[in-house]
């Protein structure tokens, strides 16, 4: 996943270039250069480590290395001479596998200023590859920013999502395994990974051999097969099989075929549409359409795949559509996996599900598991942030269950072989030796021949996902693959009538407005995230409510002052104000989940004909203002605890009888450890990413290291001070309190304190207030990449009492923190008073989520019980 800094320096690049280079294509080719010339340069420095030797930059190329050429001795002409005649030489360098002389051939330097390429390559030699998949993050970063990408449909897969789906399918080491739209590799090496841990790293040189040459991705793109092959090789690849292929018109592979495919193929189609060649079974311009069919047609006789594929290969009732998923429900398709409508963030907000192919397993059932994800591990928002319940682990246990009951239904004595494949009748072509042969681990040991393949699928799935039978998909000849769609009637246990929504409201479009007319104004303007400018009219009296209607469709927004809706939001208007409150609409369209009714492919869109349908209760009006009025007043004890939380800071009155000394007097700064950060390892390494907006340690997204002898000399103990000393996080100060040693990272600072003079929580404190803050920011040099170093840090000036009124200091912001984490508890304790008193509108004995989220279903019809 991109990260800020990374997409920082993408940036500062191209501002260093757009000078010399007003051309985006000609910025990403240098650009790209010169992040694999940097890369290469560390690959050495690491074998040197290692106690190995230079292998990029050896011989006649060892002058060319990144160290000559910042050396001090080396002028910014002598630099610019160098790197010109090293990257147009590159090609020839004996001591590099083709595959690099392949990235630098035809590179030149397309300008000749010296004090440009100085600050940009110094800017280059700013990136740190914790893994070599930021290689493939910058460089999408850089198609993105020109706009290209998302013409061309090609969105960054997100790592954890790629290696979810890798897990779903679950490819073995004797697999031949393709991505036919493979960008940076991704794919191709999350499944190199799995087949090593599945087989606990012991593949013998010739299993290992034989895997990697097993690996075989295409792309239309050169720059992607650079990247991709760079990356391969990275990872263990001496040979990598990157083809330059157009895997939609061109037939020259087309006999290929592969155990497993995955993919996430471009789901835009040029204008005019794909031409492809008359192999495909399915007709179709979409480049979507051909992929899948693609897909499905290339895999071996018990060949498996996963593809991500956008809503409209779901629904949509085009022909092509329809044709495609009829081929995969009776032939292919076990799963359909729905993923959030953010998952693509920062590039694209597009919806999108996996469809999980297995021609072996699909004969083995009648049915189709769908499994719908809502929460990913990450915030759907531009930053993706880490947040708990993440629900991909839960949906991989879903699917090995649906599996082993799939696979442990044989086939029974008496079928027939007239029925379609994978419908009830059917006889599977896999006899019960192989199916064992084949699933060993899925198969029971007790079944017999006599077994019924088709009788239903028994299990407890949850609410995460449920099986439906085929036969049912193809009812009306649509084969529409949304799993809300065959969910069973919710029957609401309410004690009020039902009403449909659109009995009662009606949601009325937004006028439009030049983004030049909300500039100023007294009245707000709202969009689909609430106010996003301000106008001198308004269309709307206040209170009113609005209603997302593009982009986030279904987010609702309530107002008391008068405004103006915009063309991306409906706003409620109220049919009977005699029958319904407002405000009670407003609780009740909070909890509905609108946004979870896309119809549409692409960016996600409410259609109001949708929700119309949806029924709720409809307490008498005056029930509604008693529980208004009610959620009202836990709603106030909400707002003044978050007030008390986004308030706080711990606060040091300084006694002008103190002391003010320099940290330099009575404590001393220590870099930290530099080596790669891990998933696994022996101890926690702390980065500046770890530190969190209160200065205490964050918990998700760990990383570790090995407890090597040199390590050992960076072990943070309970209380230790760790400053972040560059980026945008630099002065920012934490206090470690964990039980745990931890090993912190080269960006940090450790003070060593005096602890006769200085209490270090003391510090810590004194670290968090605006007076430190001040001190940090005119200490700070750098300019695009900010640094507060050990030079720098000593220079902060302390106000310092004797240790006993520190620790009394102390104390006393210990116990306003105590008040501070009270009103965070109160916060979570009275949102949920208002879930529940919302719950008992639908009927106390139904749970609220299950409710509502059934609500949230167009095609779901309602009953009252």
């Amino acid at each position: 996943m991109l990260d800020n800094t990374t997409k920082k320096r993408i940036d500062d690049c191209r501002d260093i270039l757009v000078g010399k280079l007003p051309d985006p294509k000609s910025q990403i080719e240098q650009i790209t250069i010169a992040l694999i010339y940097k890369f290469m340069d560390d690959m050495d420095k690491e074998a040197i480590e290692l106690g190995g030797e230079a292998k990029f930059f050896s011989g006649d190329y060892a002058k060319y290395s990144w160290d000559s050429l910042f050396d001090t001795k080396v002028t910014a002409a002598e630099m610019l001479k160098l790197y010109a005649e090293a990257i147009e030489s590159m090609e020839k360098n004996p001591n590099i596998p083709q595959l690099f002389r392949d990235i630098f051939k035809n590179a030149y330097l397309p300008y000749r200023d010296s004090e440009t390429l100085k600050l940009f390559l110094k800017t280059i030699g700013e990136f740190e590859y914790t893994h070599s998949e930021k290689l493939g993050d910058a460089f999408e970063y850089l198609l993105s920013v020109m706009g290209s990408q998302g013409d061309a449909g090609q969105f960054r897969t997100p790592r954890h999502i790629i290696d979810f789906l890798v897990e779903a399918v679950d490819p073995a080491k004797t697999d031949t395994i393709l991505d036919p739209a493979c960008g940076t590799a991704g794919f191709l090496i999350s499944a190199f990974k799995h087949i090593k841990v599945k087989n606990n790293n012991q593949l013998t040189p010739d299993e290992r051999k034989r895997l990697i040459k097993n690996f075989v991705g295409y792309d239309i793109s050169p720059d992607m097969v650079r990247l991709s092959l760079v990356n391969m090789y990275l990872h263990g690849f001496s040979d990598p099989h990157i083809y330059e292929y157009d895997t939609l018109t061109s037939e020259e592979r087309w006999n290929d075929t592969f155990d497993v495919v995955l993919a996430n193929p471009p789901f835009m189609t040029p204008k005019g549409g794909i031409r492809p060649h008359k192999r495909f079974t399915v007709t179709s311009k979409r480049s979507e359409v051909l992929f899948v069919d693609y897909i499905a047609e290339h895999l071996n006789p018990n060949g498996k795949a996963g593809v991500i594929v956008p809503e409209g290969i779901i629904f949509q009732s085009g022909k092509a559509y329809k044709a495609l998923r009829k081929m995969l429900v009776e032939n292919y398709l076990y799963a359909v996996v729905s993923l959030p409508a953010g998952v693509f963030n920062p590039y694209s907000g597009v919806k999108t599900s996996i469809l999980l192919m297995d021609k072996n397993l699909a004969k083995k059932t009648g049915k189709i598991l769908f499994v719908k994800i809502e929460n990913d591990g990450y915030s759907l928002g531009a930053q993706r942030t880490p947040i708990k319940g993440g629900q991909l682990g839960e949906a991989i246990e879903v699917l090995k269950q649906f599996k082993n009951q799939c696979l442990s239904e044989l086939v029974p004595e008496t079928a027939t072989n007239d029925a379609k494949p994978g419908f009830p009748g059917h006889v599977p072509e896999t006899t019960v030796g192989d199916t064992k042969s084949r699933f060993p681990e899925l198969v029971s040991g007790t079944a017999t021949n006599n077994t019924n393949p088709q009788k239903q699928v028994q299990g407890d799935y949850g609410t995460l996902a449920h099986a439906v039978e085929k036969s049912k998909i193809a009812e009306n000849g649509d084969y529409n693959l949304s799993g809300e769609r065959y969910k069973e009637q919710v029957v609401i246990n309410s004690d009020w009538p039902l009403v449909e929504l659109g009995e009662v409201i009606e949601l009325e479009y937004g006028k439009p407005l030049k983004k030049s007319d909300r500039k100023g104004g007294e009245f707000p303007v709202f969009g689909s995230n609430g106010v996003v400018g301000w106008h001198n009219e308004y269309l709307v009296k206040g209170p009113f409510i609005v209603v997302g209607r593009k982009g986030s469709a279904g987010a609702v927004t309530f107002s008391e002052k008068s405004g103006f809706p915009i063309d991306t939001t409906f706003y409620v208007k109220i049919k009977d104000k005699r029958r319904l409150s407002l405000k009670f609409i407003y609780q009740i369209l909070k909890g509905l989940h609108l946004d979870k009714i896309n119809t549409q492919a692409g960016i996600p869109g409410l259609n109001r004909n949708d929700a119309y349908v949806i029924q709720l209760p409809l307490p008498p009006l005056s029930v509604q203002e008693e529980i208004v009025a009610e959620i009202e007043g836990y709603q106030e004890i909400i707002d003044g605890a978050k007030q008390v939380v986004e308030n706080y800071k711990p606060k040091i009155d300084i006694d002008p009888d103190w002391e003010m000394v320099e940290l330099g007097e009575v404590g001393k700064p220590q870099y930290g450890y530099t080596t790669k950060a891990k998933d696994f390892g022996d101890v926690r390494f702390i980065r500046i990413t770890d530190i969190d907006e209160n200065g205490k340690l964050k918990e998700e997204d760990a990383k570790y290291i090995s407890l090597t002898d040199e390590a050992k000399k960076y072990i943070v103990n309970k209380n230790d001070i760790l400053v972040a000393r560059t980026g945008a996080t630099y002065g920012k100060t934490m206090i470690y309190e964990n039980d745990y040693p931890a090993v912190f990272a080269s960006f940090l600072i450790r003070l060593n304190f005096n602890t006769n003079k200085v209490f270090p929580k003391y510090y810590w404190a004194f670290a968090q207030s605006e007076n430190y803050i001040l001190q940090a920011a005119s200490l700070m040099t750098g300019g695009g990449q900010p640094q507060f170093n050990g030079n720098a840090i000593v220079k902060i000036k302390i106000p310092l009492p004797d240790i006993e009124t520190q620790k009394q200091i102390v104390s006393k912001i210990e116990k306003e923190q105590e008040l501070v984490n009270a009103n965070k508890e109160l916060i979570k304790i009275f949102e949920q008073k208002i879930k529940d008193r919302i719950a008992k509108v639908w009927g106390e004995d139904k749970k609220q989520e299950e409710t509502l989220n059934m609500a949230a279903e167009p095609q779901t019809e309602y009953k009252k019980g």
